[in-house]
């Protein structure tokens, strides 16, 4: 059955009662027994009933022939990394840049992304092919803009519904609010907070995938079913869902407590040979995990990809055919032991148009290209898509619009070579304004981690916005989009020494960004965890700038998901005498209503020596 939005829009008073009727009439029962509701629906869709993980062993299938005899085409529609932009995202977050065909070796950026503009590039490319599924890789919804995330992210829901999305495989950020309103998002029902506007959450129409994500490790069972079935004309096609092993250490607690994230390589290739006897000869695999760029290139390129994605398809199983893969927001198509690997970089901005060509005697593909697609604006938009979302963006519109504060110029998340942003050392001051009063913490430093800054404050003005140079709360919102509360901590000079060299526990480095009067300087070539001399770590206390004592204590500043140890710097989890603050993006509201306008602070937070490029 196909739901439509329940939200009023042009249904008649009869008819919108008679919506209201029958969802309650569905709902109700699931949310008295959730559980009964969650088991019929995944045995309606899966009969993995939710299982997958304790498959056979081995998974390496092979490799398949020709298949001589006729053959199917398979059509798979690919996009990861939505975060809930509904509306076409702003500034470098909507841009695809892509070559210039009338300057020899220069590019062009265009305006890409909306859900209305996406349902349209699906709606094309699906007509070419009645064998068609629409798949995600990972977070569809989290760190979304106001429009989506005020109303619970059920927008997005909603829109992929419209789009005629078939299966979601999870990711990290679908696990935000924990795992209990990620199963409402599946299986509907109103928020803790109430009905949106009144009216029952329908759910979505497309299956949610999540074959590592384990909610009993006696039994394997996992939260949603491991894999989905799909047969076009007498072949099957396996699709397995599923998010990166290391979720919890970019989760805040609360939301992944209770639940075990399996190795990515041995899930999959336990699941193969379970598949395979069911019939399934192609695997296309749905991973929240990718890689990065290691030179130039444009979005439908392969250039010199690394990161985890590499030796993850390295030890997949032959069987598998192609790996739709995400959470890196980068754009990529590649080919990797033999299997497709793909990326649509972030936000709607790309489709991945997949063809595999399959032997209807042996079920293996022996032909299959990829192609990624930038979902452009100069087509028609949807209309009911479009009118979906107006809808959402007019109700959150008296908080959206209202003005906190003007900017100089454009405050942008683009890393400088010392590991700087813009917006970044912007968003560290908001909070050590927030916290350096005596009855706020007394902080004399403030972190903020590079992934928690979601979008470019841009100047040039929007189609709402009177002038250049405002900041909406909507614009305000969408760059601290979790709702993180401020926690001042006590730490110890040595505590802070090591948390700058936990930066480069991963690659590449993740850099939190320190507020003003904080410095340092650190080794490129230097090894791990000696990257940073403990002599160059300077702070300003009372107008003065001193070293900081690996034996003295100081107050420092984290937003709620640092202080429990995010993105690995778990030197926080031992800070002392915490008090907790104001949400981040009050800090934010408050700092641009006294420091209007704000300008990019200078980049000299951070000095690099021995950098392989020119590094001021």
């Amino acid at each position: 059955m196909q739901f439509l939005s329940l939200r009023p829009r042009n249904h008649s008073k009869t008819q919108s009662l008679w919506l209201r009727s029958l969802m309650a009439a569905m709902l109700v029962p699931a949310m008295f027994a959730p559980a009964m509701f969650e088991a019929s629906c995944k045995s309606a869709t899966n009969p993995n009933n939710g299982n997958g993980g304790n498959g056979g062993t081995g998974g390496n299938g092979g490799t398949g022939g020709t298949g001589g005899g006729a053959t199917v085409k398979v059509k798979v529609l690919a996009i990861n990394d939505f975060h809930g932009n509904i509306q076409p995202p702003s500034g470098g977050s909507g841009k695809i840049k892509k070559p210039d065909p009338s300057a020899d070796g220069g590019s062009v950026s265009v305006d890409a992304g909306g859900a209305a503009y996406l349902a349209t590039h699906v709606a094309t490319l699906r007509a070419q092919n009645p064998n068609t599924v629409v798949v995600s890789a990972g977070d569809l919804v989290g760190a979304s803009p106001l429009a989506s995330a005020f109303f619970h992210d059920e927008p997005s829901i909603e829109a992929m519904n419209l789009i005629g999305l078939d299966l979601h495989a999870v990711g990290n950020h679908e696990f935000d609010k924990g795992s209990s309103q990620l199963l409402r998002l599946q299986y509907g029902g109103c928020s803790p907070t109430g009905c949106v506007n009144g009216m029952f959450f329908p759910g979505a129409n497309f299956e949610f995938l999540a074959s590592n994500v384990i909610v009993d490790t006696k039994t394997n069972k996992t939260l949603f079913p491991g894999y989905s079935i799909r047969e076009f004309d007498g072949v099957k096609v396996g699709f397995i869902g599923m998010t990166l092993e290391g979720t919890p250490a970019i989760v805040t607690p609360s939301g992944v407590a209770g639940l075990t994230f399996a190795d990515e390589v041995i899930t999959v290739n336990n699941l193969v040979p379970e598949l395979q006897q069911k019939g399934v000869g192609t695997i296309v695999v749905l991973l929240h995990e990718g890689g990065y760029p290691g030179s130039a290139g444009f979005y439908d390129e392969c250039p010199d990809v690394n990161g985890a994605i590499v030796d993850i398809a390295m030890n997949l199983s032959p069987a598998v055919d192609v790996i739709v893969s995400a959470h890196t927001h980068q754009a990529y198509n590649c080919t990797m032991s033999g299997k497709l690997v793909t990326s649509a970089a972030s936000f709607g901005r790309l489709v991945t148009d997949i063809d595999l060509e399959i032997s209807n005697v042996t079920g293996r593909v022996v032909n299959k290209s990829a192609h990624n697609v930038i979902v452009t604006r100069d087509v028609a938009p949807d209309m009911a898509v479009d009118n979906l979302v107006t809808d959402f963006v007019n109700l959150a519109a008296p908080l959206a619009n209202a003005q906190i504060g003007t900017i100089t110029g454009d405050l942008t998340t683009a890393e400088a070579c010392n590991g700087l942003t813009a917006l970044g050392m912007v968003v560290a001051d908001t909070q050590l304004a927030a916290t350096q009063g005596a009855m706020f913490g007394n902080a004399v430093v403030a972190f903020m981690n590079p992934g928690g800054v979601r979008a470019d404050l841009v100047f040039k003005a929007s189609s709402t916005e009177p002038m250049d140079g405002i900041v909406t709360y909507g614009e305000g919102f969408t760059v601290q989009p979790f709702g993180n509360s401020l926690i001042v901590m006590t730490l110890t000079g040595e505590q802070i020494h090591q948390t700058l060299e936990q930066q480069w526990k991963t690659s590449p480095p993740k850099f939190l960004q320190p507020s003003q009067g904080f410095s340092y300087t650190f080794d490129a070539n230097a090894p791990v965890n000696s990257k940073v001399a403990p002599e160059s770590i300077k702070l300003t206390i009372n107008g003065q700038s001193v070293t900081v004592d690996p034996k003295q204590s100081y107050r420092v500043t984290v937003n709620s998901f640092l202080a429990t140890g995010g993105d690995g710097f778990v030197v926080f989890n031992a800070g002392t005498e915490r008090l907790g603050g104001d949400l981040d993006v009050d800090a934010l509201k408050d700092y641009f209503a006294l420091n209007a306008p704000v300008s990019a602070p200078p980049f000299n937070r951070i000095s690099v020596v021995n950098s392989p490029v020119p590094c001021p």
